[in-house]
């Protein structure tokens, strides 16, 4: 028997505490991107959704059903499981939720002496048997997905499938061969012993590069650990000083919404603003652009790593703060939180009293070049946004010619800082929306008017200098070219003189020029 549930309620620990001790939720759990400044997070454990953590979004949720019993729970699992969604075996413990992988409750009936064990296999291997029917890589690959899907959701039974289980699969699969069992079970134990290593505490970055290898090549077969792989990189450059100063040179400032993050905290009666899309895609193609360099580094591939490189240079540290950039940040409470942010971190990874002595070297060198690399890209934003703000009159001074030179700084300046006037624009905007969202954090209701109103001002010069130096349409160009050079053309005149007319006297008028001269001669 299982109970249906269409809907999610909002107590959600208290309503399936309520359906008794031997319940057992069965869950949809929707993917979710990981938010925009996790990049030290643990790693992903396969088979798991995480919702038993502190701070899980339950609307990710939707529950099937509510089973009863380990092995009525176990059996619907295996009949609901799809292999393309996350089914999640849930129950109430108190103080919140735990999460159970099918793994566990197969170990649990195995060992239970009034536990029917023929059951158990049969249920199992036709688990498996349609995982490999049901494989989106084609039945020529399925076997290997197969063999992932067991090592991600059964590795509390047992690494690979026991013979029992998986003879009984390839029969009924037509495939009872002894090369294909040796595949299953070699995929089983290769990602068996790869979840193994990414669960150890410590994991210096040789360690994560040679990980990082083995998913790189198990994911072109198992796309389950595509995900996997990306994290593996994401460790790879956080102790990767080169990566870690492409990070801050292509990540955009988001301190509003970090700063609402904390000052809120993740409670399920507040309404938080979400990051505003242009940022968003800004971050994901950071993120993207730095898992392309330590691939590429990594991989062999120094020249491509090193053209990533030279494509976004890390700018010198300045000595001292411009006078547009100190002018932003009188009037704008977020630059300012940014500078605050900023010379706390570097305070916290140089104090003595903080020195973890067991950390990674490689790591805290990492840490410093991103926050040096990070506060000369800061130094440039607020430079940038500066002098569109607040633009300064020609210095008395100044010679004429060099006028138009000074006038040119402040778009030199937003394109050094941004990368173009497009992408400027772009993070205005979104600045901007993240603003104008509703309710607005009780911690910046004061500012954000002011800011909003310093935002616009900001954003209304950025048009008004956009609109005065407009960039050559490469396309419109190109078209009239080609609309030119395919009219049709006038066939060329001839070269040679036309021919005289012949007329009844042999003596021709002379010319005005030629009458002229005649008439000076005479004289």
């Amino acid at each position: 028997m299982s109970e249906q549930r269409a809907l999610l309620p909002d107590d959600f620990p208290a309503w399936l505490a309520e359906r008794g001790g031997d319940a057992y939720a069965l869950a949809w759990v929707a993917r979710q991107s990981p938010p925009p400044s996790a990049w030290s997070e643990a790693a992903p454990r396969a088979g798991e959704s995480g919702i038993a953590h502190q701070g899980f979004d339950l609307t990710r949720i939707t529950v099937e059903e509510v089973a009863r019993g380990e092995q009525e729970t176990l059996r619907r699992w295996l009949l609901l499981d799809d292999g393309a969604r996350h089914l999640a075996i849930i129950t109430a413990e108190e103080g919140g939720l735990r999460e159970h992988t099918p793994g566990e409750l197969a170990a649990r009936l195995l060992h239970d002496p009034a536990g029917d064990e023929a059951e158990l296999t049969d249920l199992l291997a036709g688990w498996l048997s349609r995982r490999h029917a049901e494989a989106p890589q084609g039945l020529d690959l399925g076997w290997i997905a197969a063999g992932a899907a067991w090592t991600c959701h059964m590795r509390a039974l047992a690494a690979s499938p026991p013979p029992s289980v998986l003879t009984r699969s390839l029969r009924d699969a037509g495939e009872a061969d002894e090369a294909t069992a040796h595949l299953v079970v070699d995929t089983s134990l290769s990602i068996a012993d790869l979840l193994d290593r990414l669960e150890r505490p410590f994991r210096p970055r040789a360690g994560l590069i040679d990980l990082w290898h083995t998913a790189e090549a198990l994911s072109a077969d198992v796309p389950a650990l595509a995900d996997t792989a990306h994290w593996l990189l994401d460790q790879i450059s956080l102790r990767d000083a080169p990566a870690q100063q492409l990070r801050a040179v292509l990540e955009p400032d988001i301190t509003d919404y970090l700063r609402d993050q904390n000052a809120t905290g993740r409670r399920p009666d507040v309404t938080l603003p979400t990051l505003d899309a242009p940022r968003a895609a800004h971050l994901a193609t950071a993120r993207e652009t730095v898992r392309a360099y330590t691939a590429a580094a990594y991989a062999g591939r120094e020249q491509d790593a090193r053209q990533l490189q030279d494509a976004f240079p890390v700018t010198g540290r300045p000595l001292a703060t411009s006078g547009p950039a100190a002018l932003w940040r009188q009037n704008s409470p977020t630059a300012r939180d940014a500078v605050e942010d900023l010379t706390a971190q570097r305070t916290a990874l140089t104090a003595e009293e903080g020195t973890d002595y067991f950390a990674d070297p490689e790591l805290l060198h990492a840490q410093t070049s991103y926050l040096a690399a990070r506060e000369s890209q800061l130094h440039l934003l607020h430079d940038a946004l500066g002098r569109l703000a607040f633009p300064d009159p020609t210095p008395r001074d100044l010679p004429e010619a060099l006028a138009p030179v000074a006038a040119a700084q402040a778009q030199r300046r937003v394109i050094e800082a941004f990368g173009t006037l497009e992408r400027a624009a772009g993070a205005l905007e979104g600045q901007l929306h993240y603003r104008r969202q509703r309710p607005v954090p009780a911690h910046r209701r004061a500012t954000t008017g002011i800011e909003t109103d310093l935002l616009t001002r900001t954003r209304t010069a950025l048009e008004t200098l956009t609109h005065a130096a407009l960039p050559l349409d490469q396309e419109d160009i190109r078209s009239r070219v080609q609309e030119v050079m395919s009219r049709p053309t006038a066939p060329a005149k001839a070269l040679t003189p036309a021919p005289v007319p012949p007329t009844a006297s042999h003596t021709q008028a002379p010319e005005p020029e030629a009458q002229y001269a005649a008439r000076q001669v005479h004289r």
